[in-house]
């Protein structure tokens, strides 16, 4: 079952606590950058209780960035079939999934035009939310299927950004219907 919810101010304070502390693990890591991302990073639009995170580095500060989170508790994942992006276990509350990411690539781009394009343009942050309410509403919903099911409204508000060419868009939407 996947939960989604009305969209909570409490996520922001929960974020800045989170950035707080990566901020300070992080604090030898010239190029990096901690930015609240995801749905629970756009207000009044409904999300999965779950903050994102991504820690945005140059190519060269990955394996620095990666042992910073390590040293605060996180437990790595690996990259999970996302090229550029290491994911991590958080090690306490709040509910977050927290990433390394190399800036620039699609990934981080991919992220940072959703949060954007949602925080300005309430139609289409109002068609994502119905259409997230709408795939939960499905008591027997997977998370790959309702990856998927988010896809088309994704495509719509990554095109509105203007930041992707065809061939991007195509790859994104690949990602994405795969789960």
């Amino acid at each position: 079952m996947i939960e989604v919810v009305d969209w909570s101010p409490r996520w922001a304070g929960q974020f800045e606590e989170v950035a707080g502390v990566l901020t300070h693990a992080l604090a030898d890591v010239r190029s990096a950058r901690v930015e609240h991302v995801g749905s629970t990073s756009v207000p009044g639009l409904a999300a999965k209780p779950i903050l994102d995170v991504d820690v945005i580095v140059d190519p060269g500060d990955v394996p620095a960035a990666l042992a910073a989170l390590e040293s605060v508790g996180y437990v790595h994942r690996g990259d999970l079939g996302v090229a550029g992006r290491e994911a991590f276990r958080a090690p306490d509350e709040p509910r977050r999934n927290v990433y390394v990411c190399t800036a620039g690539t699609p990934n981080v781009r991919n992220h940072l035009a959703v949060r954007d394009v949602l925080r300005r343009r309430a139609d289409l942050r109002e068609a994502y939310g119905a259409v997230k309410r709408a795939l939960a509403a499905d008591p027997d919903m997977d998370i790959d299927t309702y990856l998927a099911g988010k896809s088309a409204v994704l495509q719509e508000v990554l095109e509105a950004s203007g930041e992707f060419d065809a061939a991007e868009l195509a790859a994104i939407r690949r990602l994405n219907d795969a789960g």
